[in-house]
């Protein structure tokens, strides 16, 4: 397990004139305090590594409530504030998936190093690794604050990026040109609505976290990049709002289409009730089998019969037609 978790951590230094990108071959090489002028970014994949993590918050002498904290594998988004060290965890969406899985990210920061633990291999962090390398930006000029703001907003684009890429994607097969009242159109419709509950949620959530790192003081540290990222979550929360209005008028107004219909039907059969129930009424009292009924004897009587009922008939369209039934 050691072995394991060796193999997938790794360790970024930097400073404003320095780089380096290395692996470790034994934990005792994990050491957070070594060279406190620069900026060490330790990154692991996987969050299971319980005894390895021990060994390496007890031989940096680092906070024993780490411990407790990374043993448990399951976190709701929390912000714990320790010994000069930030405990951060929050579920992150993987955007790739087509169910929208979450992973567990956890980060823990102090005023020279930031420990990132991921739950998969495979992040949305590269381009930050291209910035430390090329010395594009002033990533390297900042302390682990400015780092944590730069991951925390990587997470944040994703979302952006997932987001307007799904929007774009359902623009066609929702547009209110095409709106249908069937089950396929209104499942497309929900299975939309809960994609962006999805979204809303997880973008909430983070953003409660970003308001609680915003409002912590750690020595070293400046939090006040965090108020762009509320600005930011905000915006995504709001576009979100949006679309999930148009896709509630939109089911709205499959139903009115619907109800309409029905009402169209239900006046049709009410027309033809109505036309037909004098006739029924008619054709009933001269198919009672009495033999006293005066005009089953007359010569004519049939022929006067289907006279009225036609009468009827043409009185009764007559009057739907001045109403404007149909």
């Amino acid at each position: 397990m050691e072995n394991e978790f060796l193999s997938n951590t790794s360790i970024i230094c930097y400073s404003d004139k320095e780089f380096e990108k290395s692996n470790f071959s034994a934990i005792s090489e994990i050491n957070l305090s070594e060279h406190p002028a620069d900026v060490k970014w330790v990154n692991t994949y996987g969050i299971r590594f319980h005894e390895s993590f021990k060994k390496v918050i007890q031989q940096n002498k680092l906070d024993d409530f780490l411990i407790k904290l990374l043993g448990d594998e399951e976190h709701p988004n929390k912000v714990i504030v320790l010994d000069n060290i930030l405990f951060i965890s929050i579920r992150v969406l993987l955007t790739k998936s087509n169910q929208l899985e979450s992973e567990q990210i956890i980060f823990i920061v102090s005023a020279d190093f930031l420990w990132s633990i991921q739950e998969r291999k495979g992040d949305y962090f590269n381009w930050i690794r291209e910035r430390l390398v090329g010395d594009k930006g002033i990533v390297r000029k900042k302390k682990t604050a400015y780092l944590l703001f730069l991951l925390l907003e990587s997470i944040i684009d994703n979302y952006h990026e997932t987001y307007q890429e799904n929007a774009a994607l359902n623009s066609d097969k929702l547009n209110s040109e095409n709106i249908k009242p069937t089950p396929e159109f209104t499942s497309l419709v929900e299975k939309r609505k809960q994609e962006l509950f999805n979204f809303k949620r997880a973008t909430i959530s983070l953003k409660d976290t970003i308001i609680k790192i915003e409002k912590i003081d750690i020595d070293g540290s400046d939090t006040k990049y965090f108020g762009e990222l509320k600005e930011q979550t905000n915006n995504l929360i709001s576009n979100i709002d949006f679309e999930l209005q148009e896709l509630e008028s939109k089911i709205n107004l499959i139903f009115s289409i619907q109800g309409h219909r029905l009402n169209e039907v239900m006046k049709t059969l009410t027309i033809l009730s109505v036309i037909f129930i004098p006739l029924t009424f008619l054709a009933g009292i001269y198919g009672m089998n009495f033999v006293n009924i005066p005009e089953l004897k007359s010569k004519n009587g049939y022929f006067l019969l289907l006279a009225v009922m036609a009468f009827v008939t043409v009185i009764s369209v007559w009057y739907f037609k001045r109403k404007k039934w149909f």
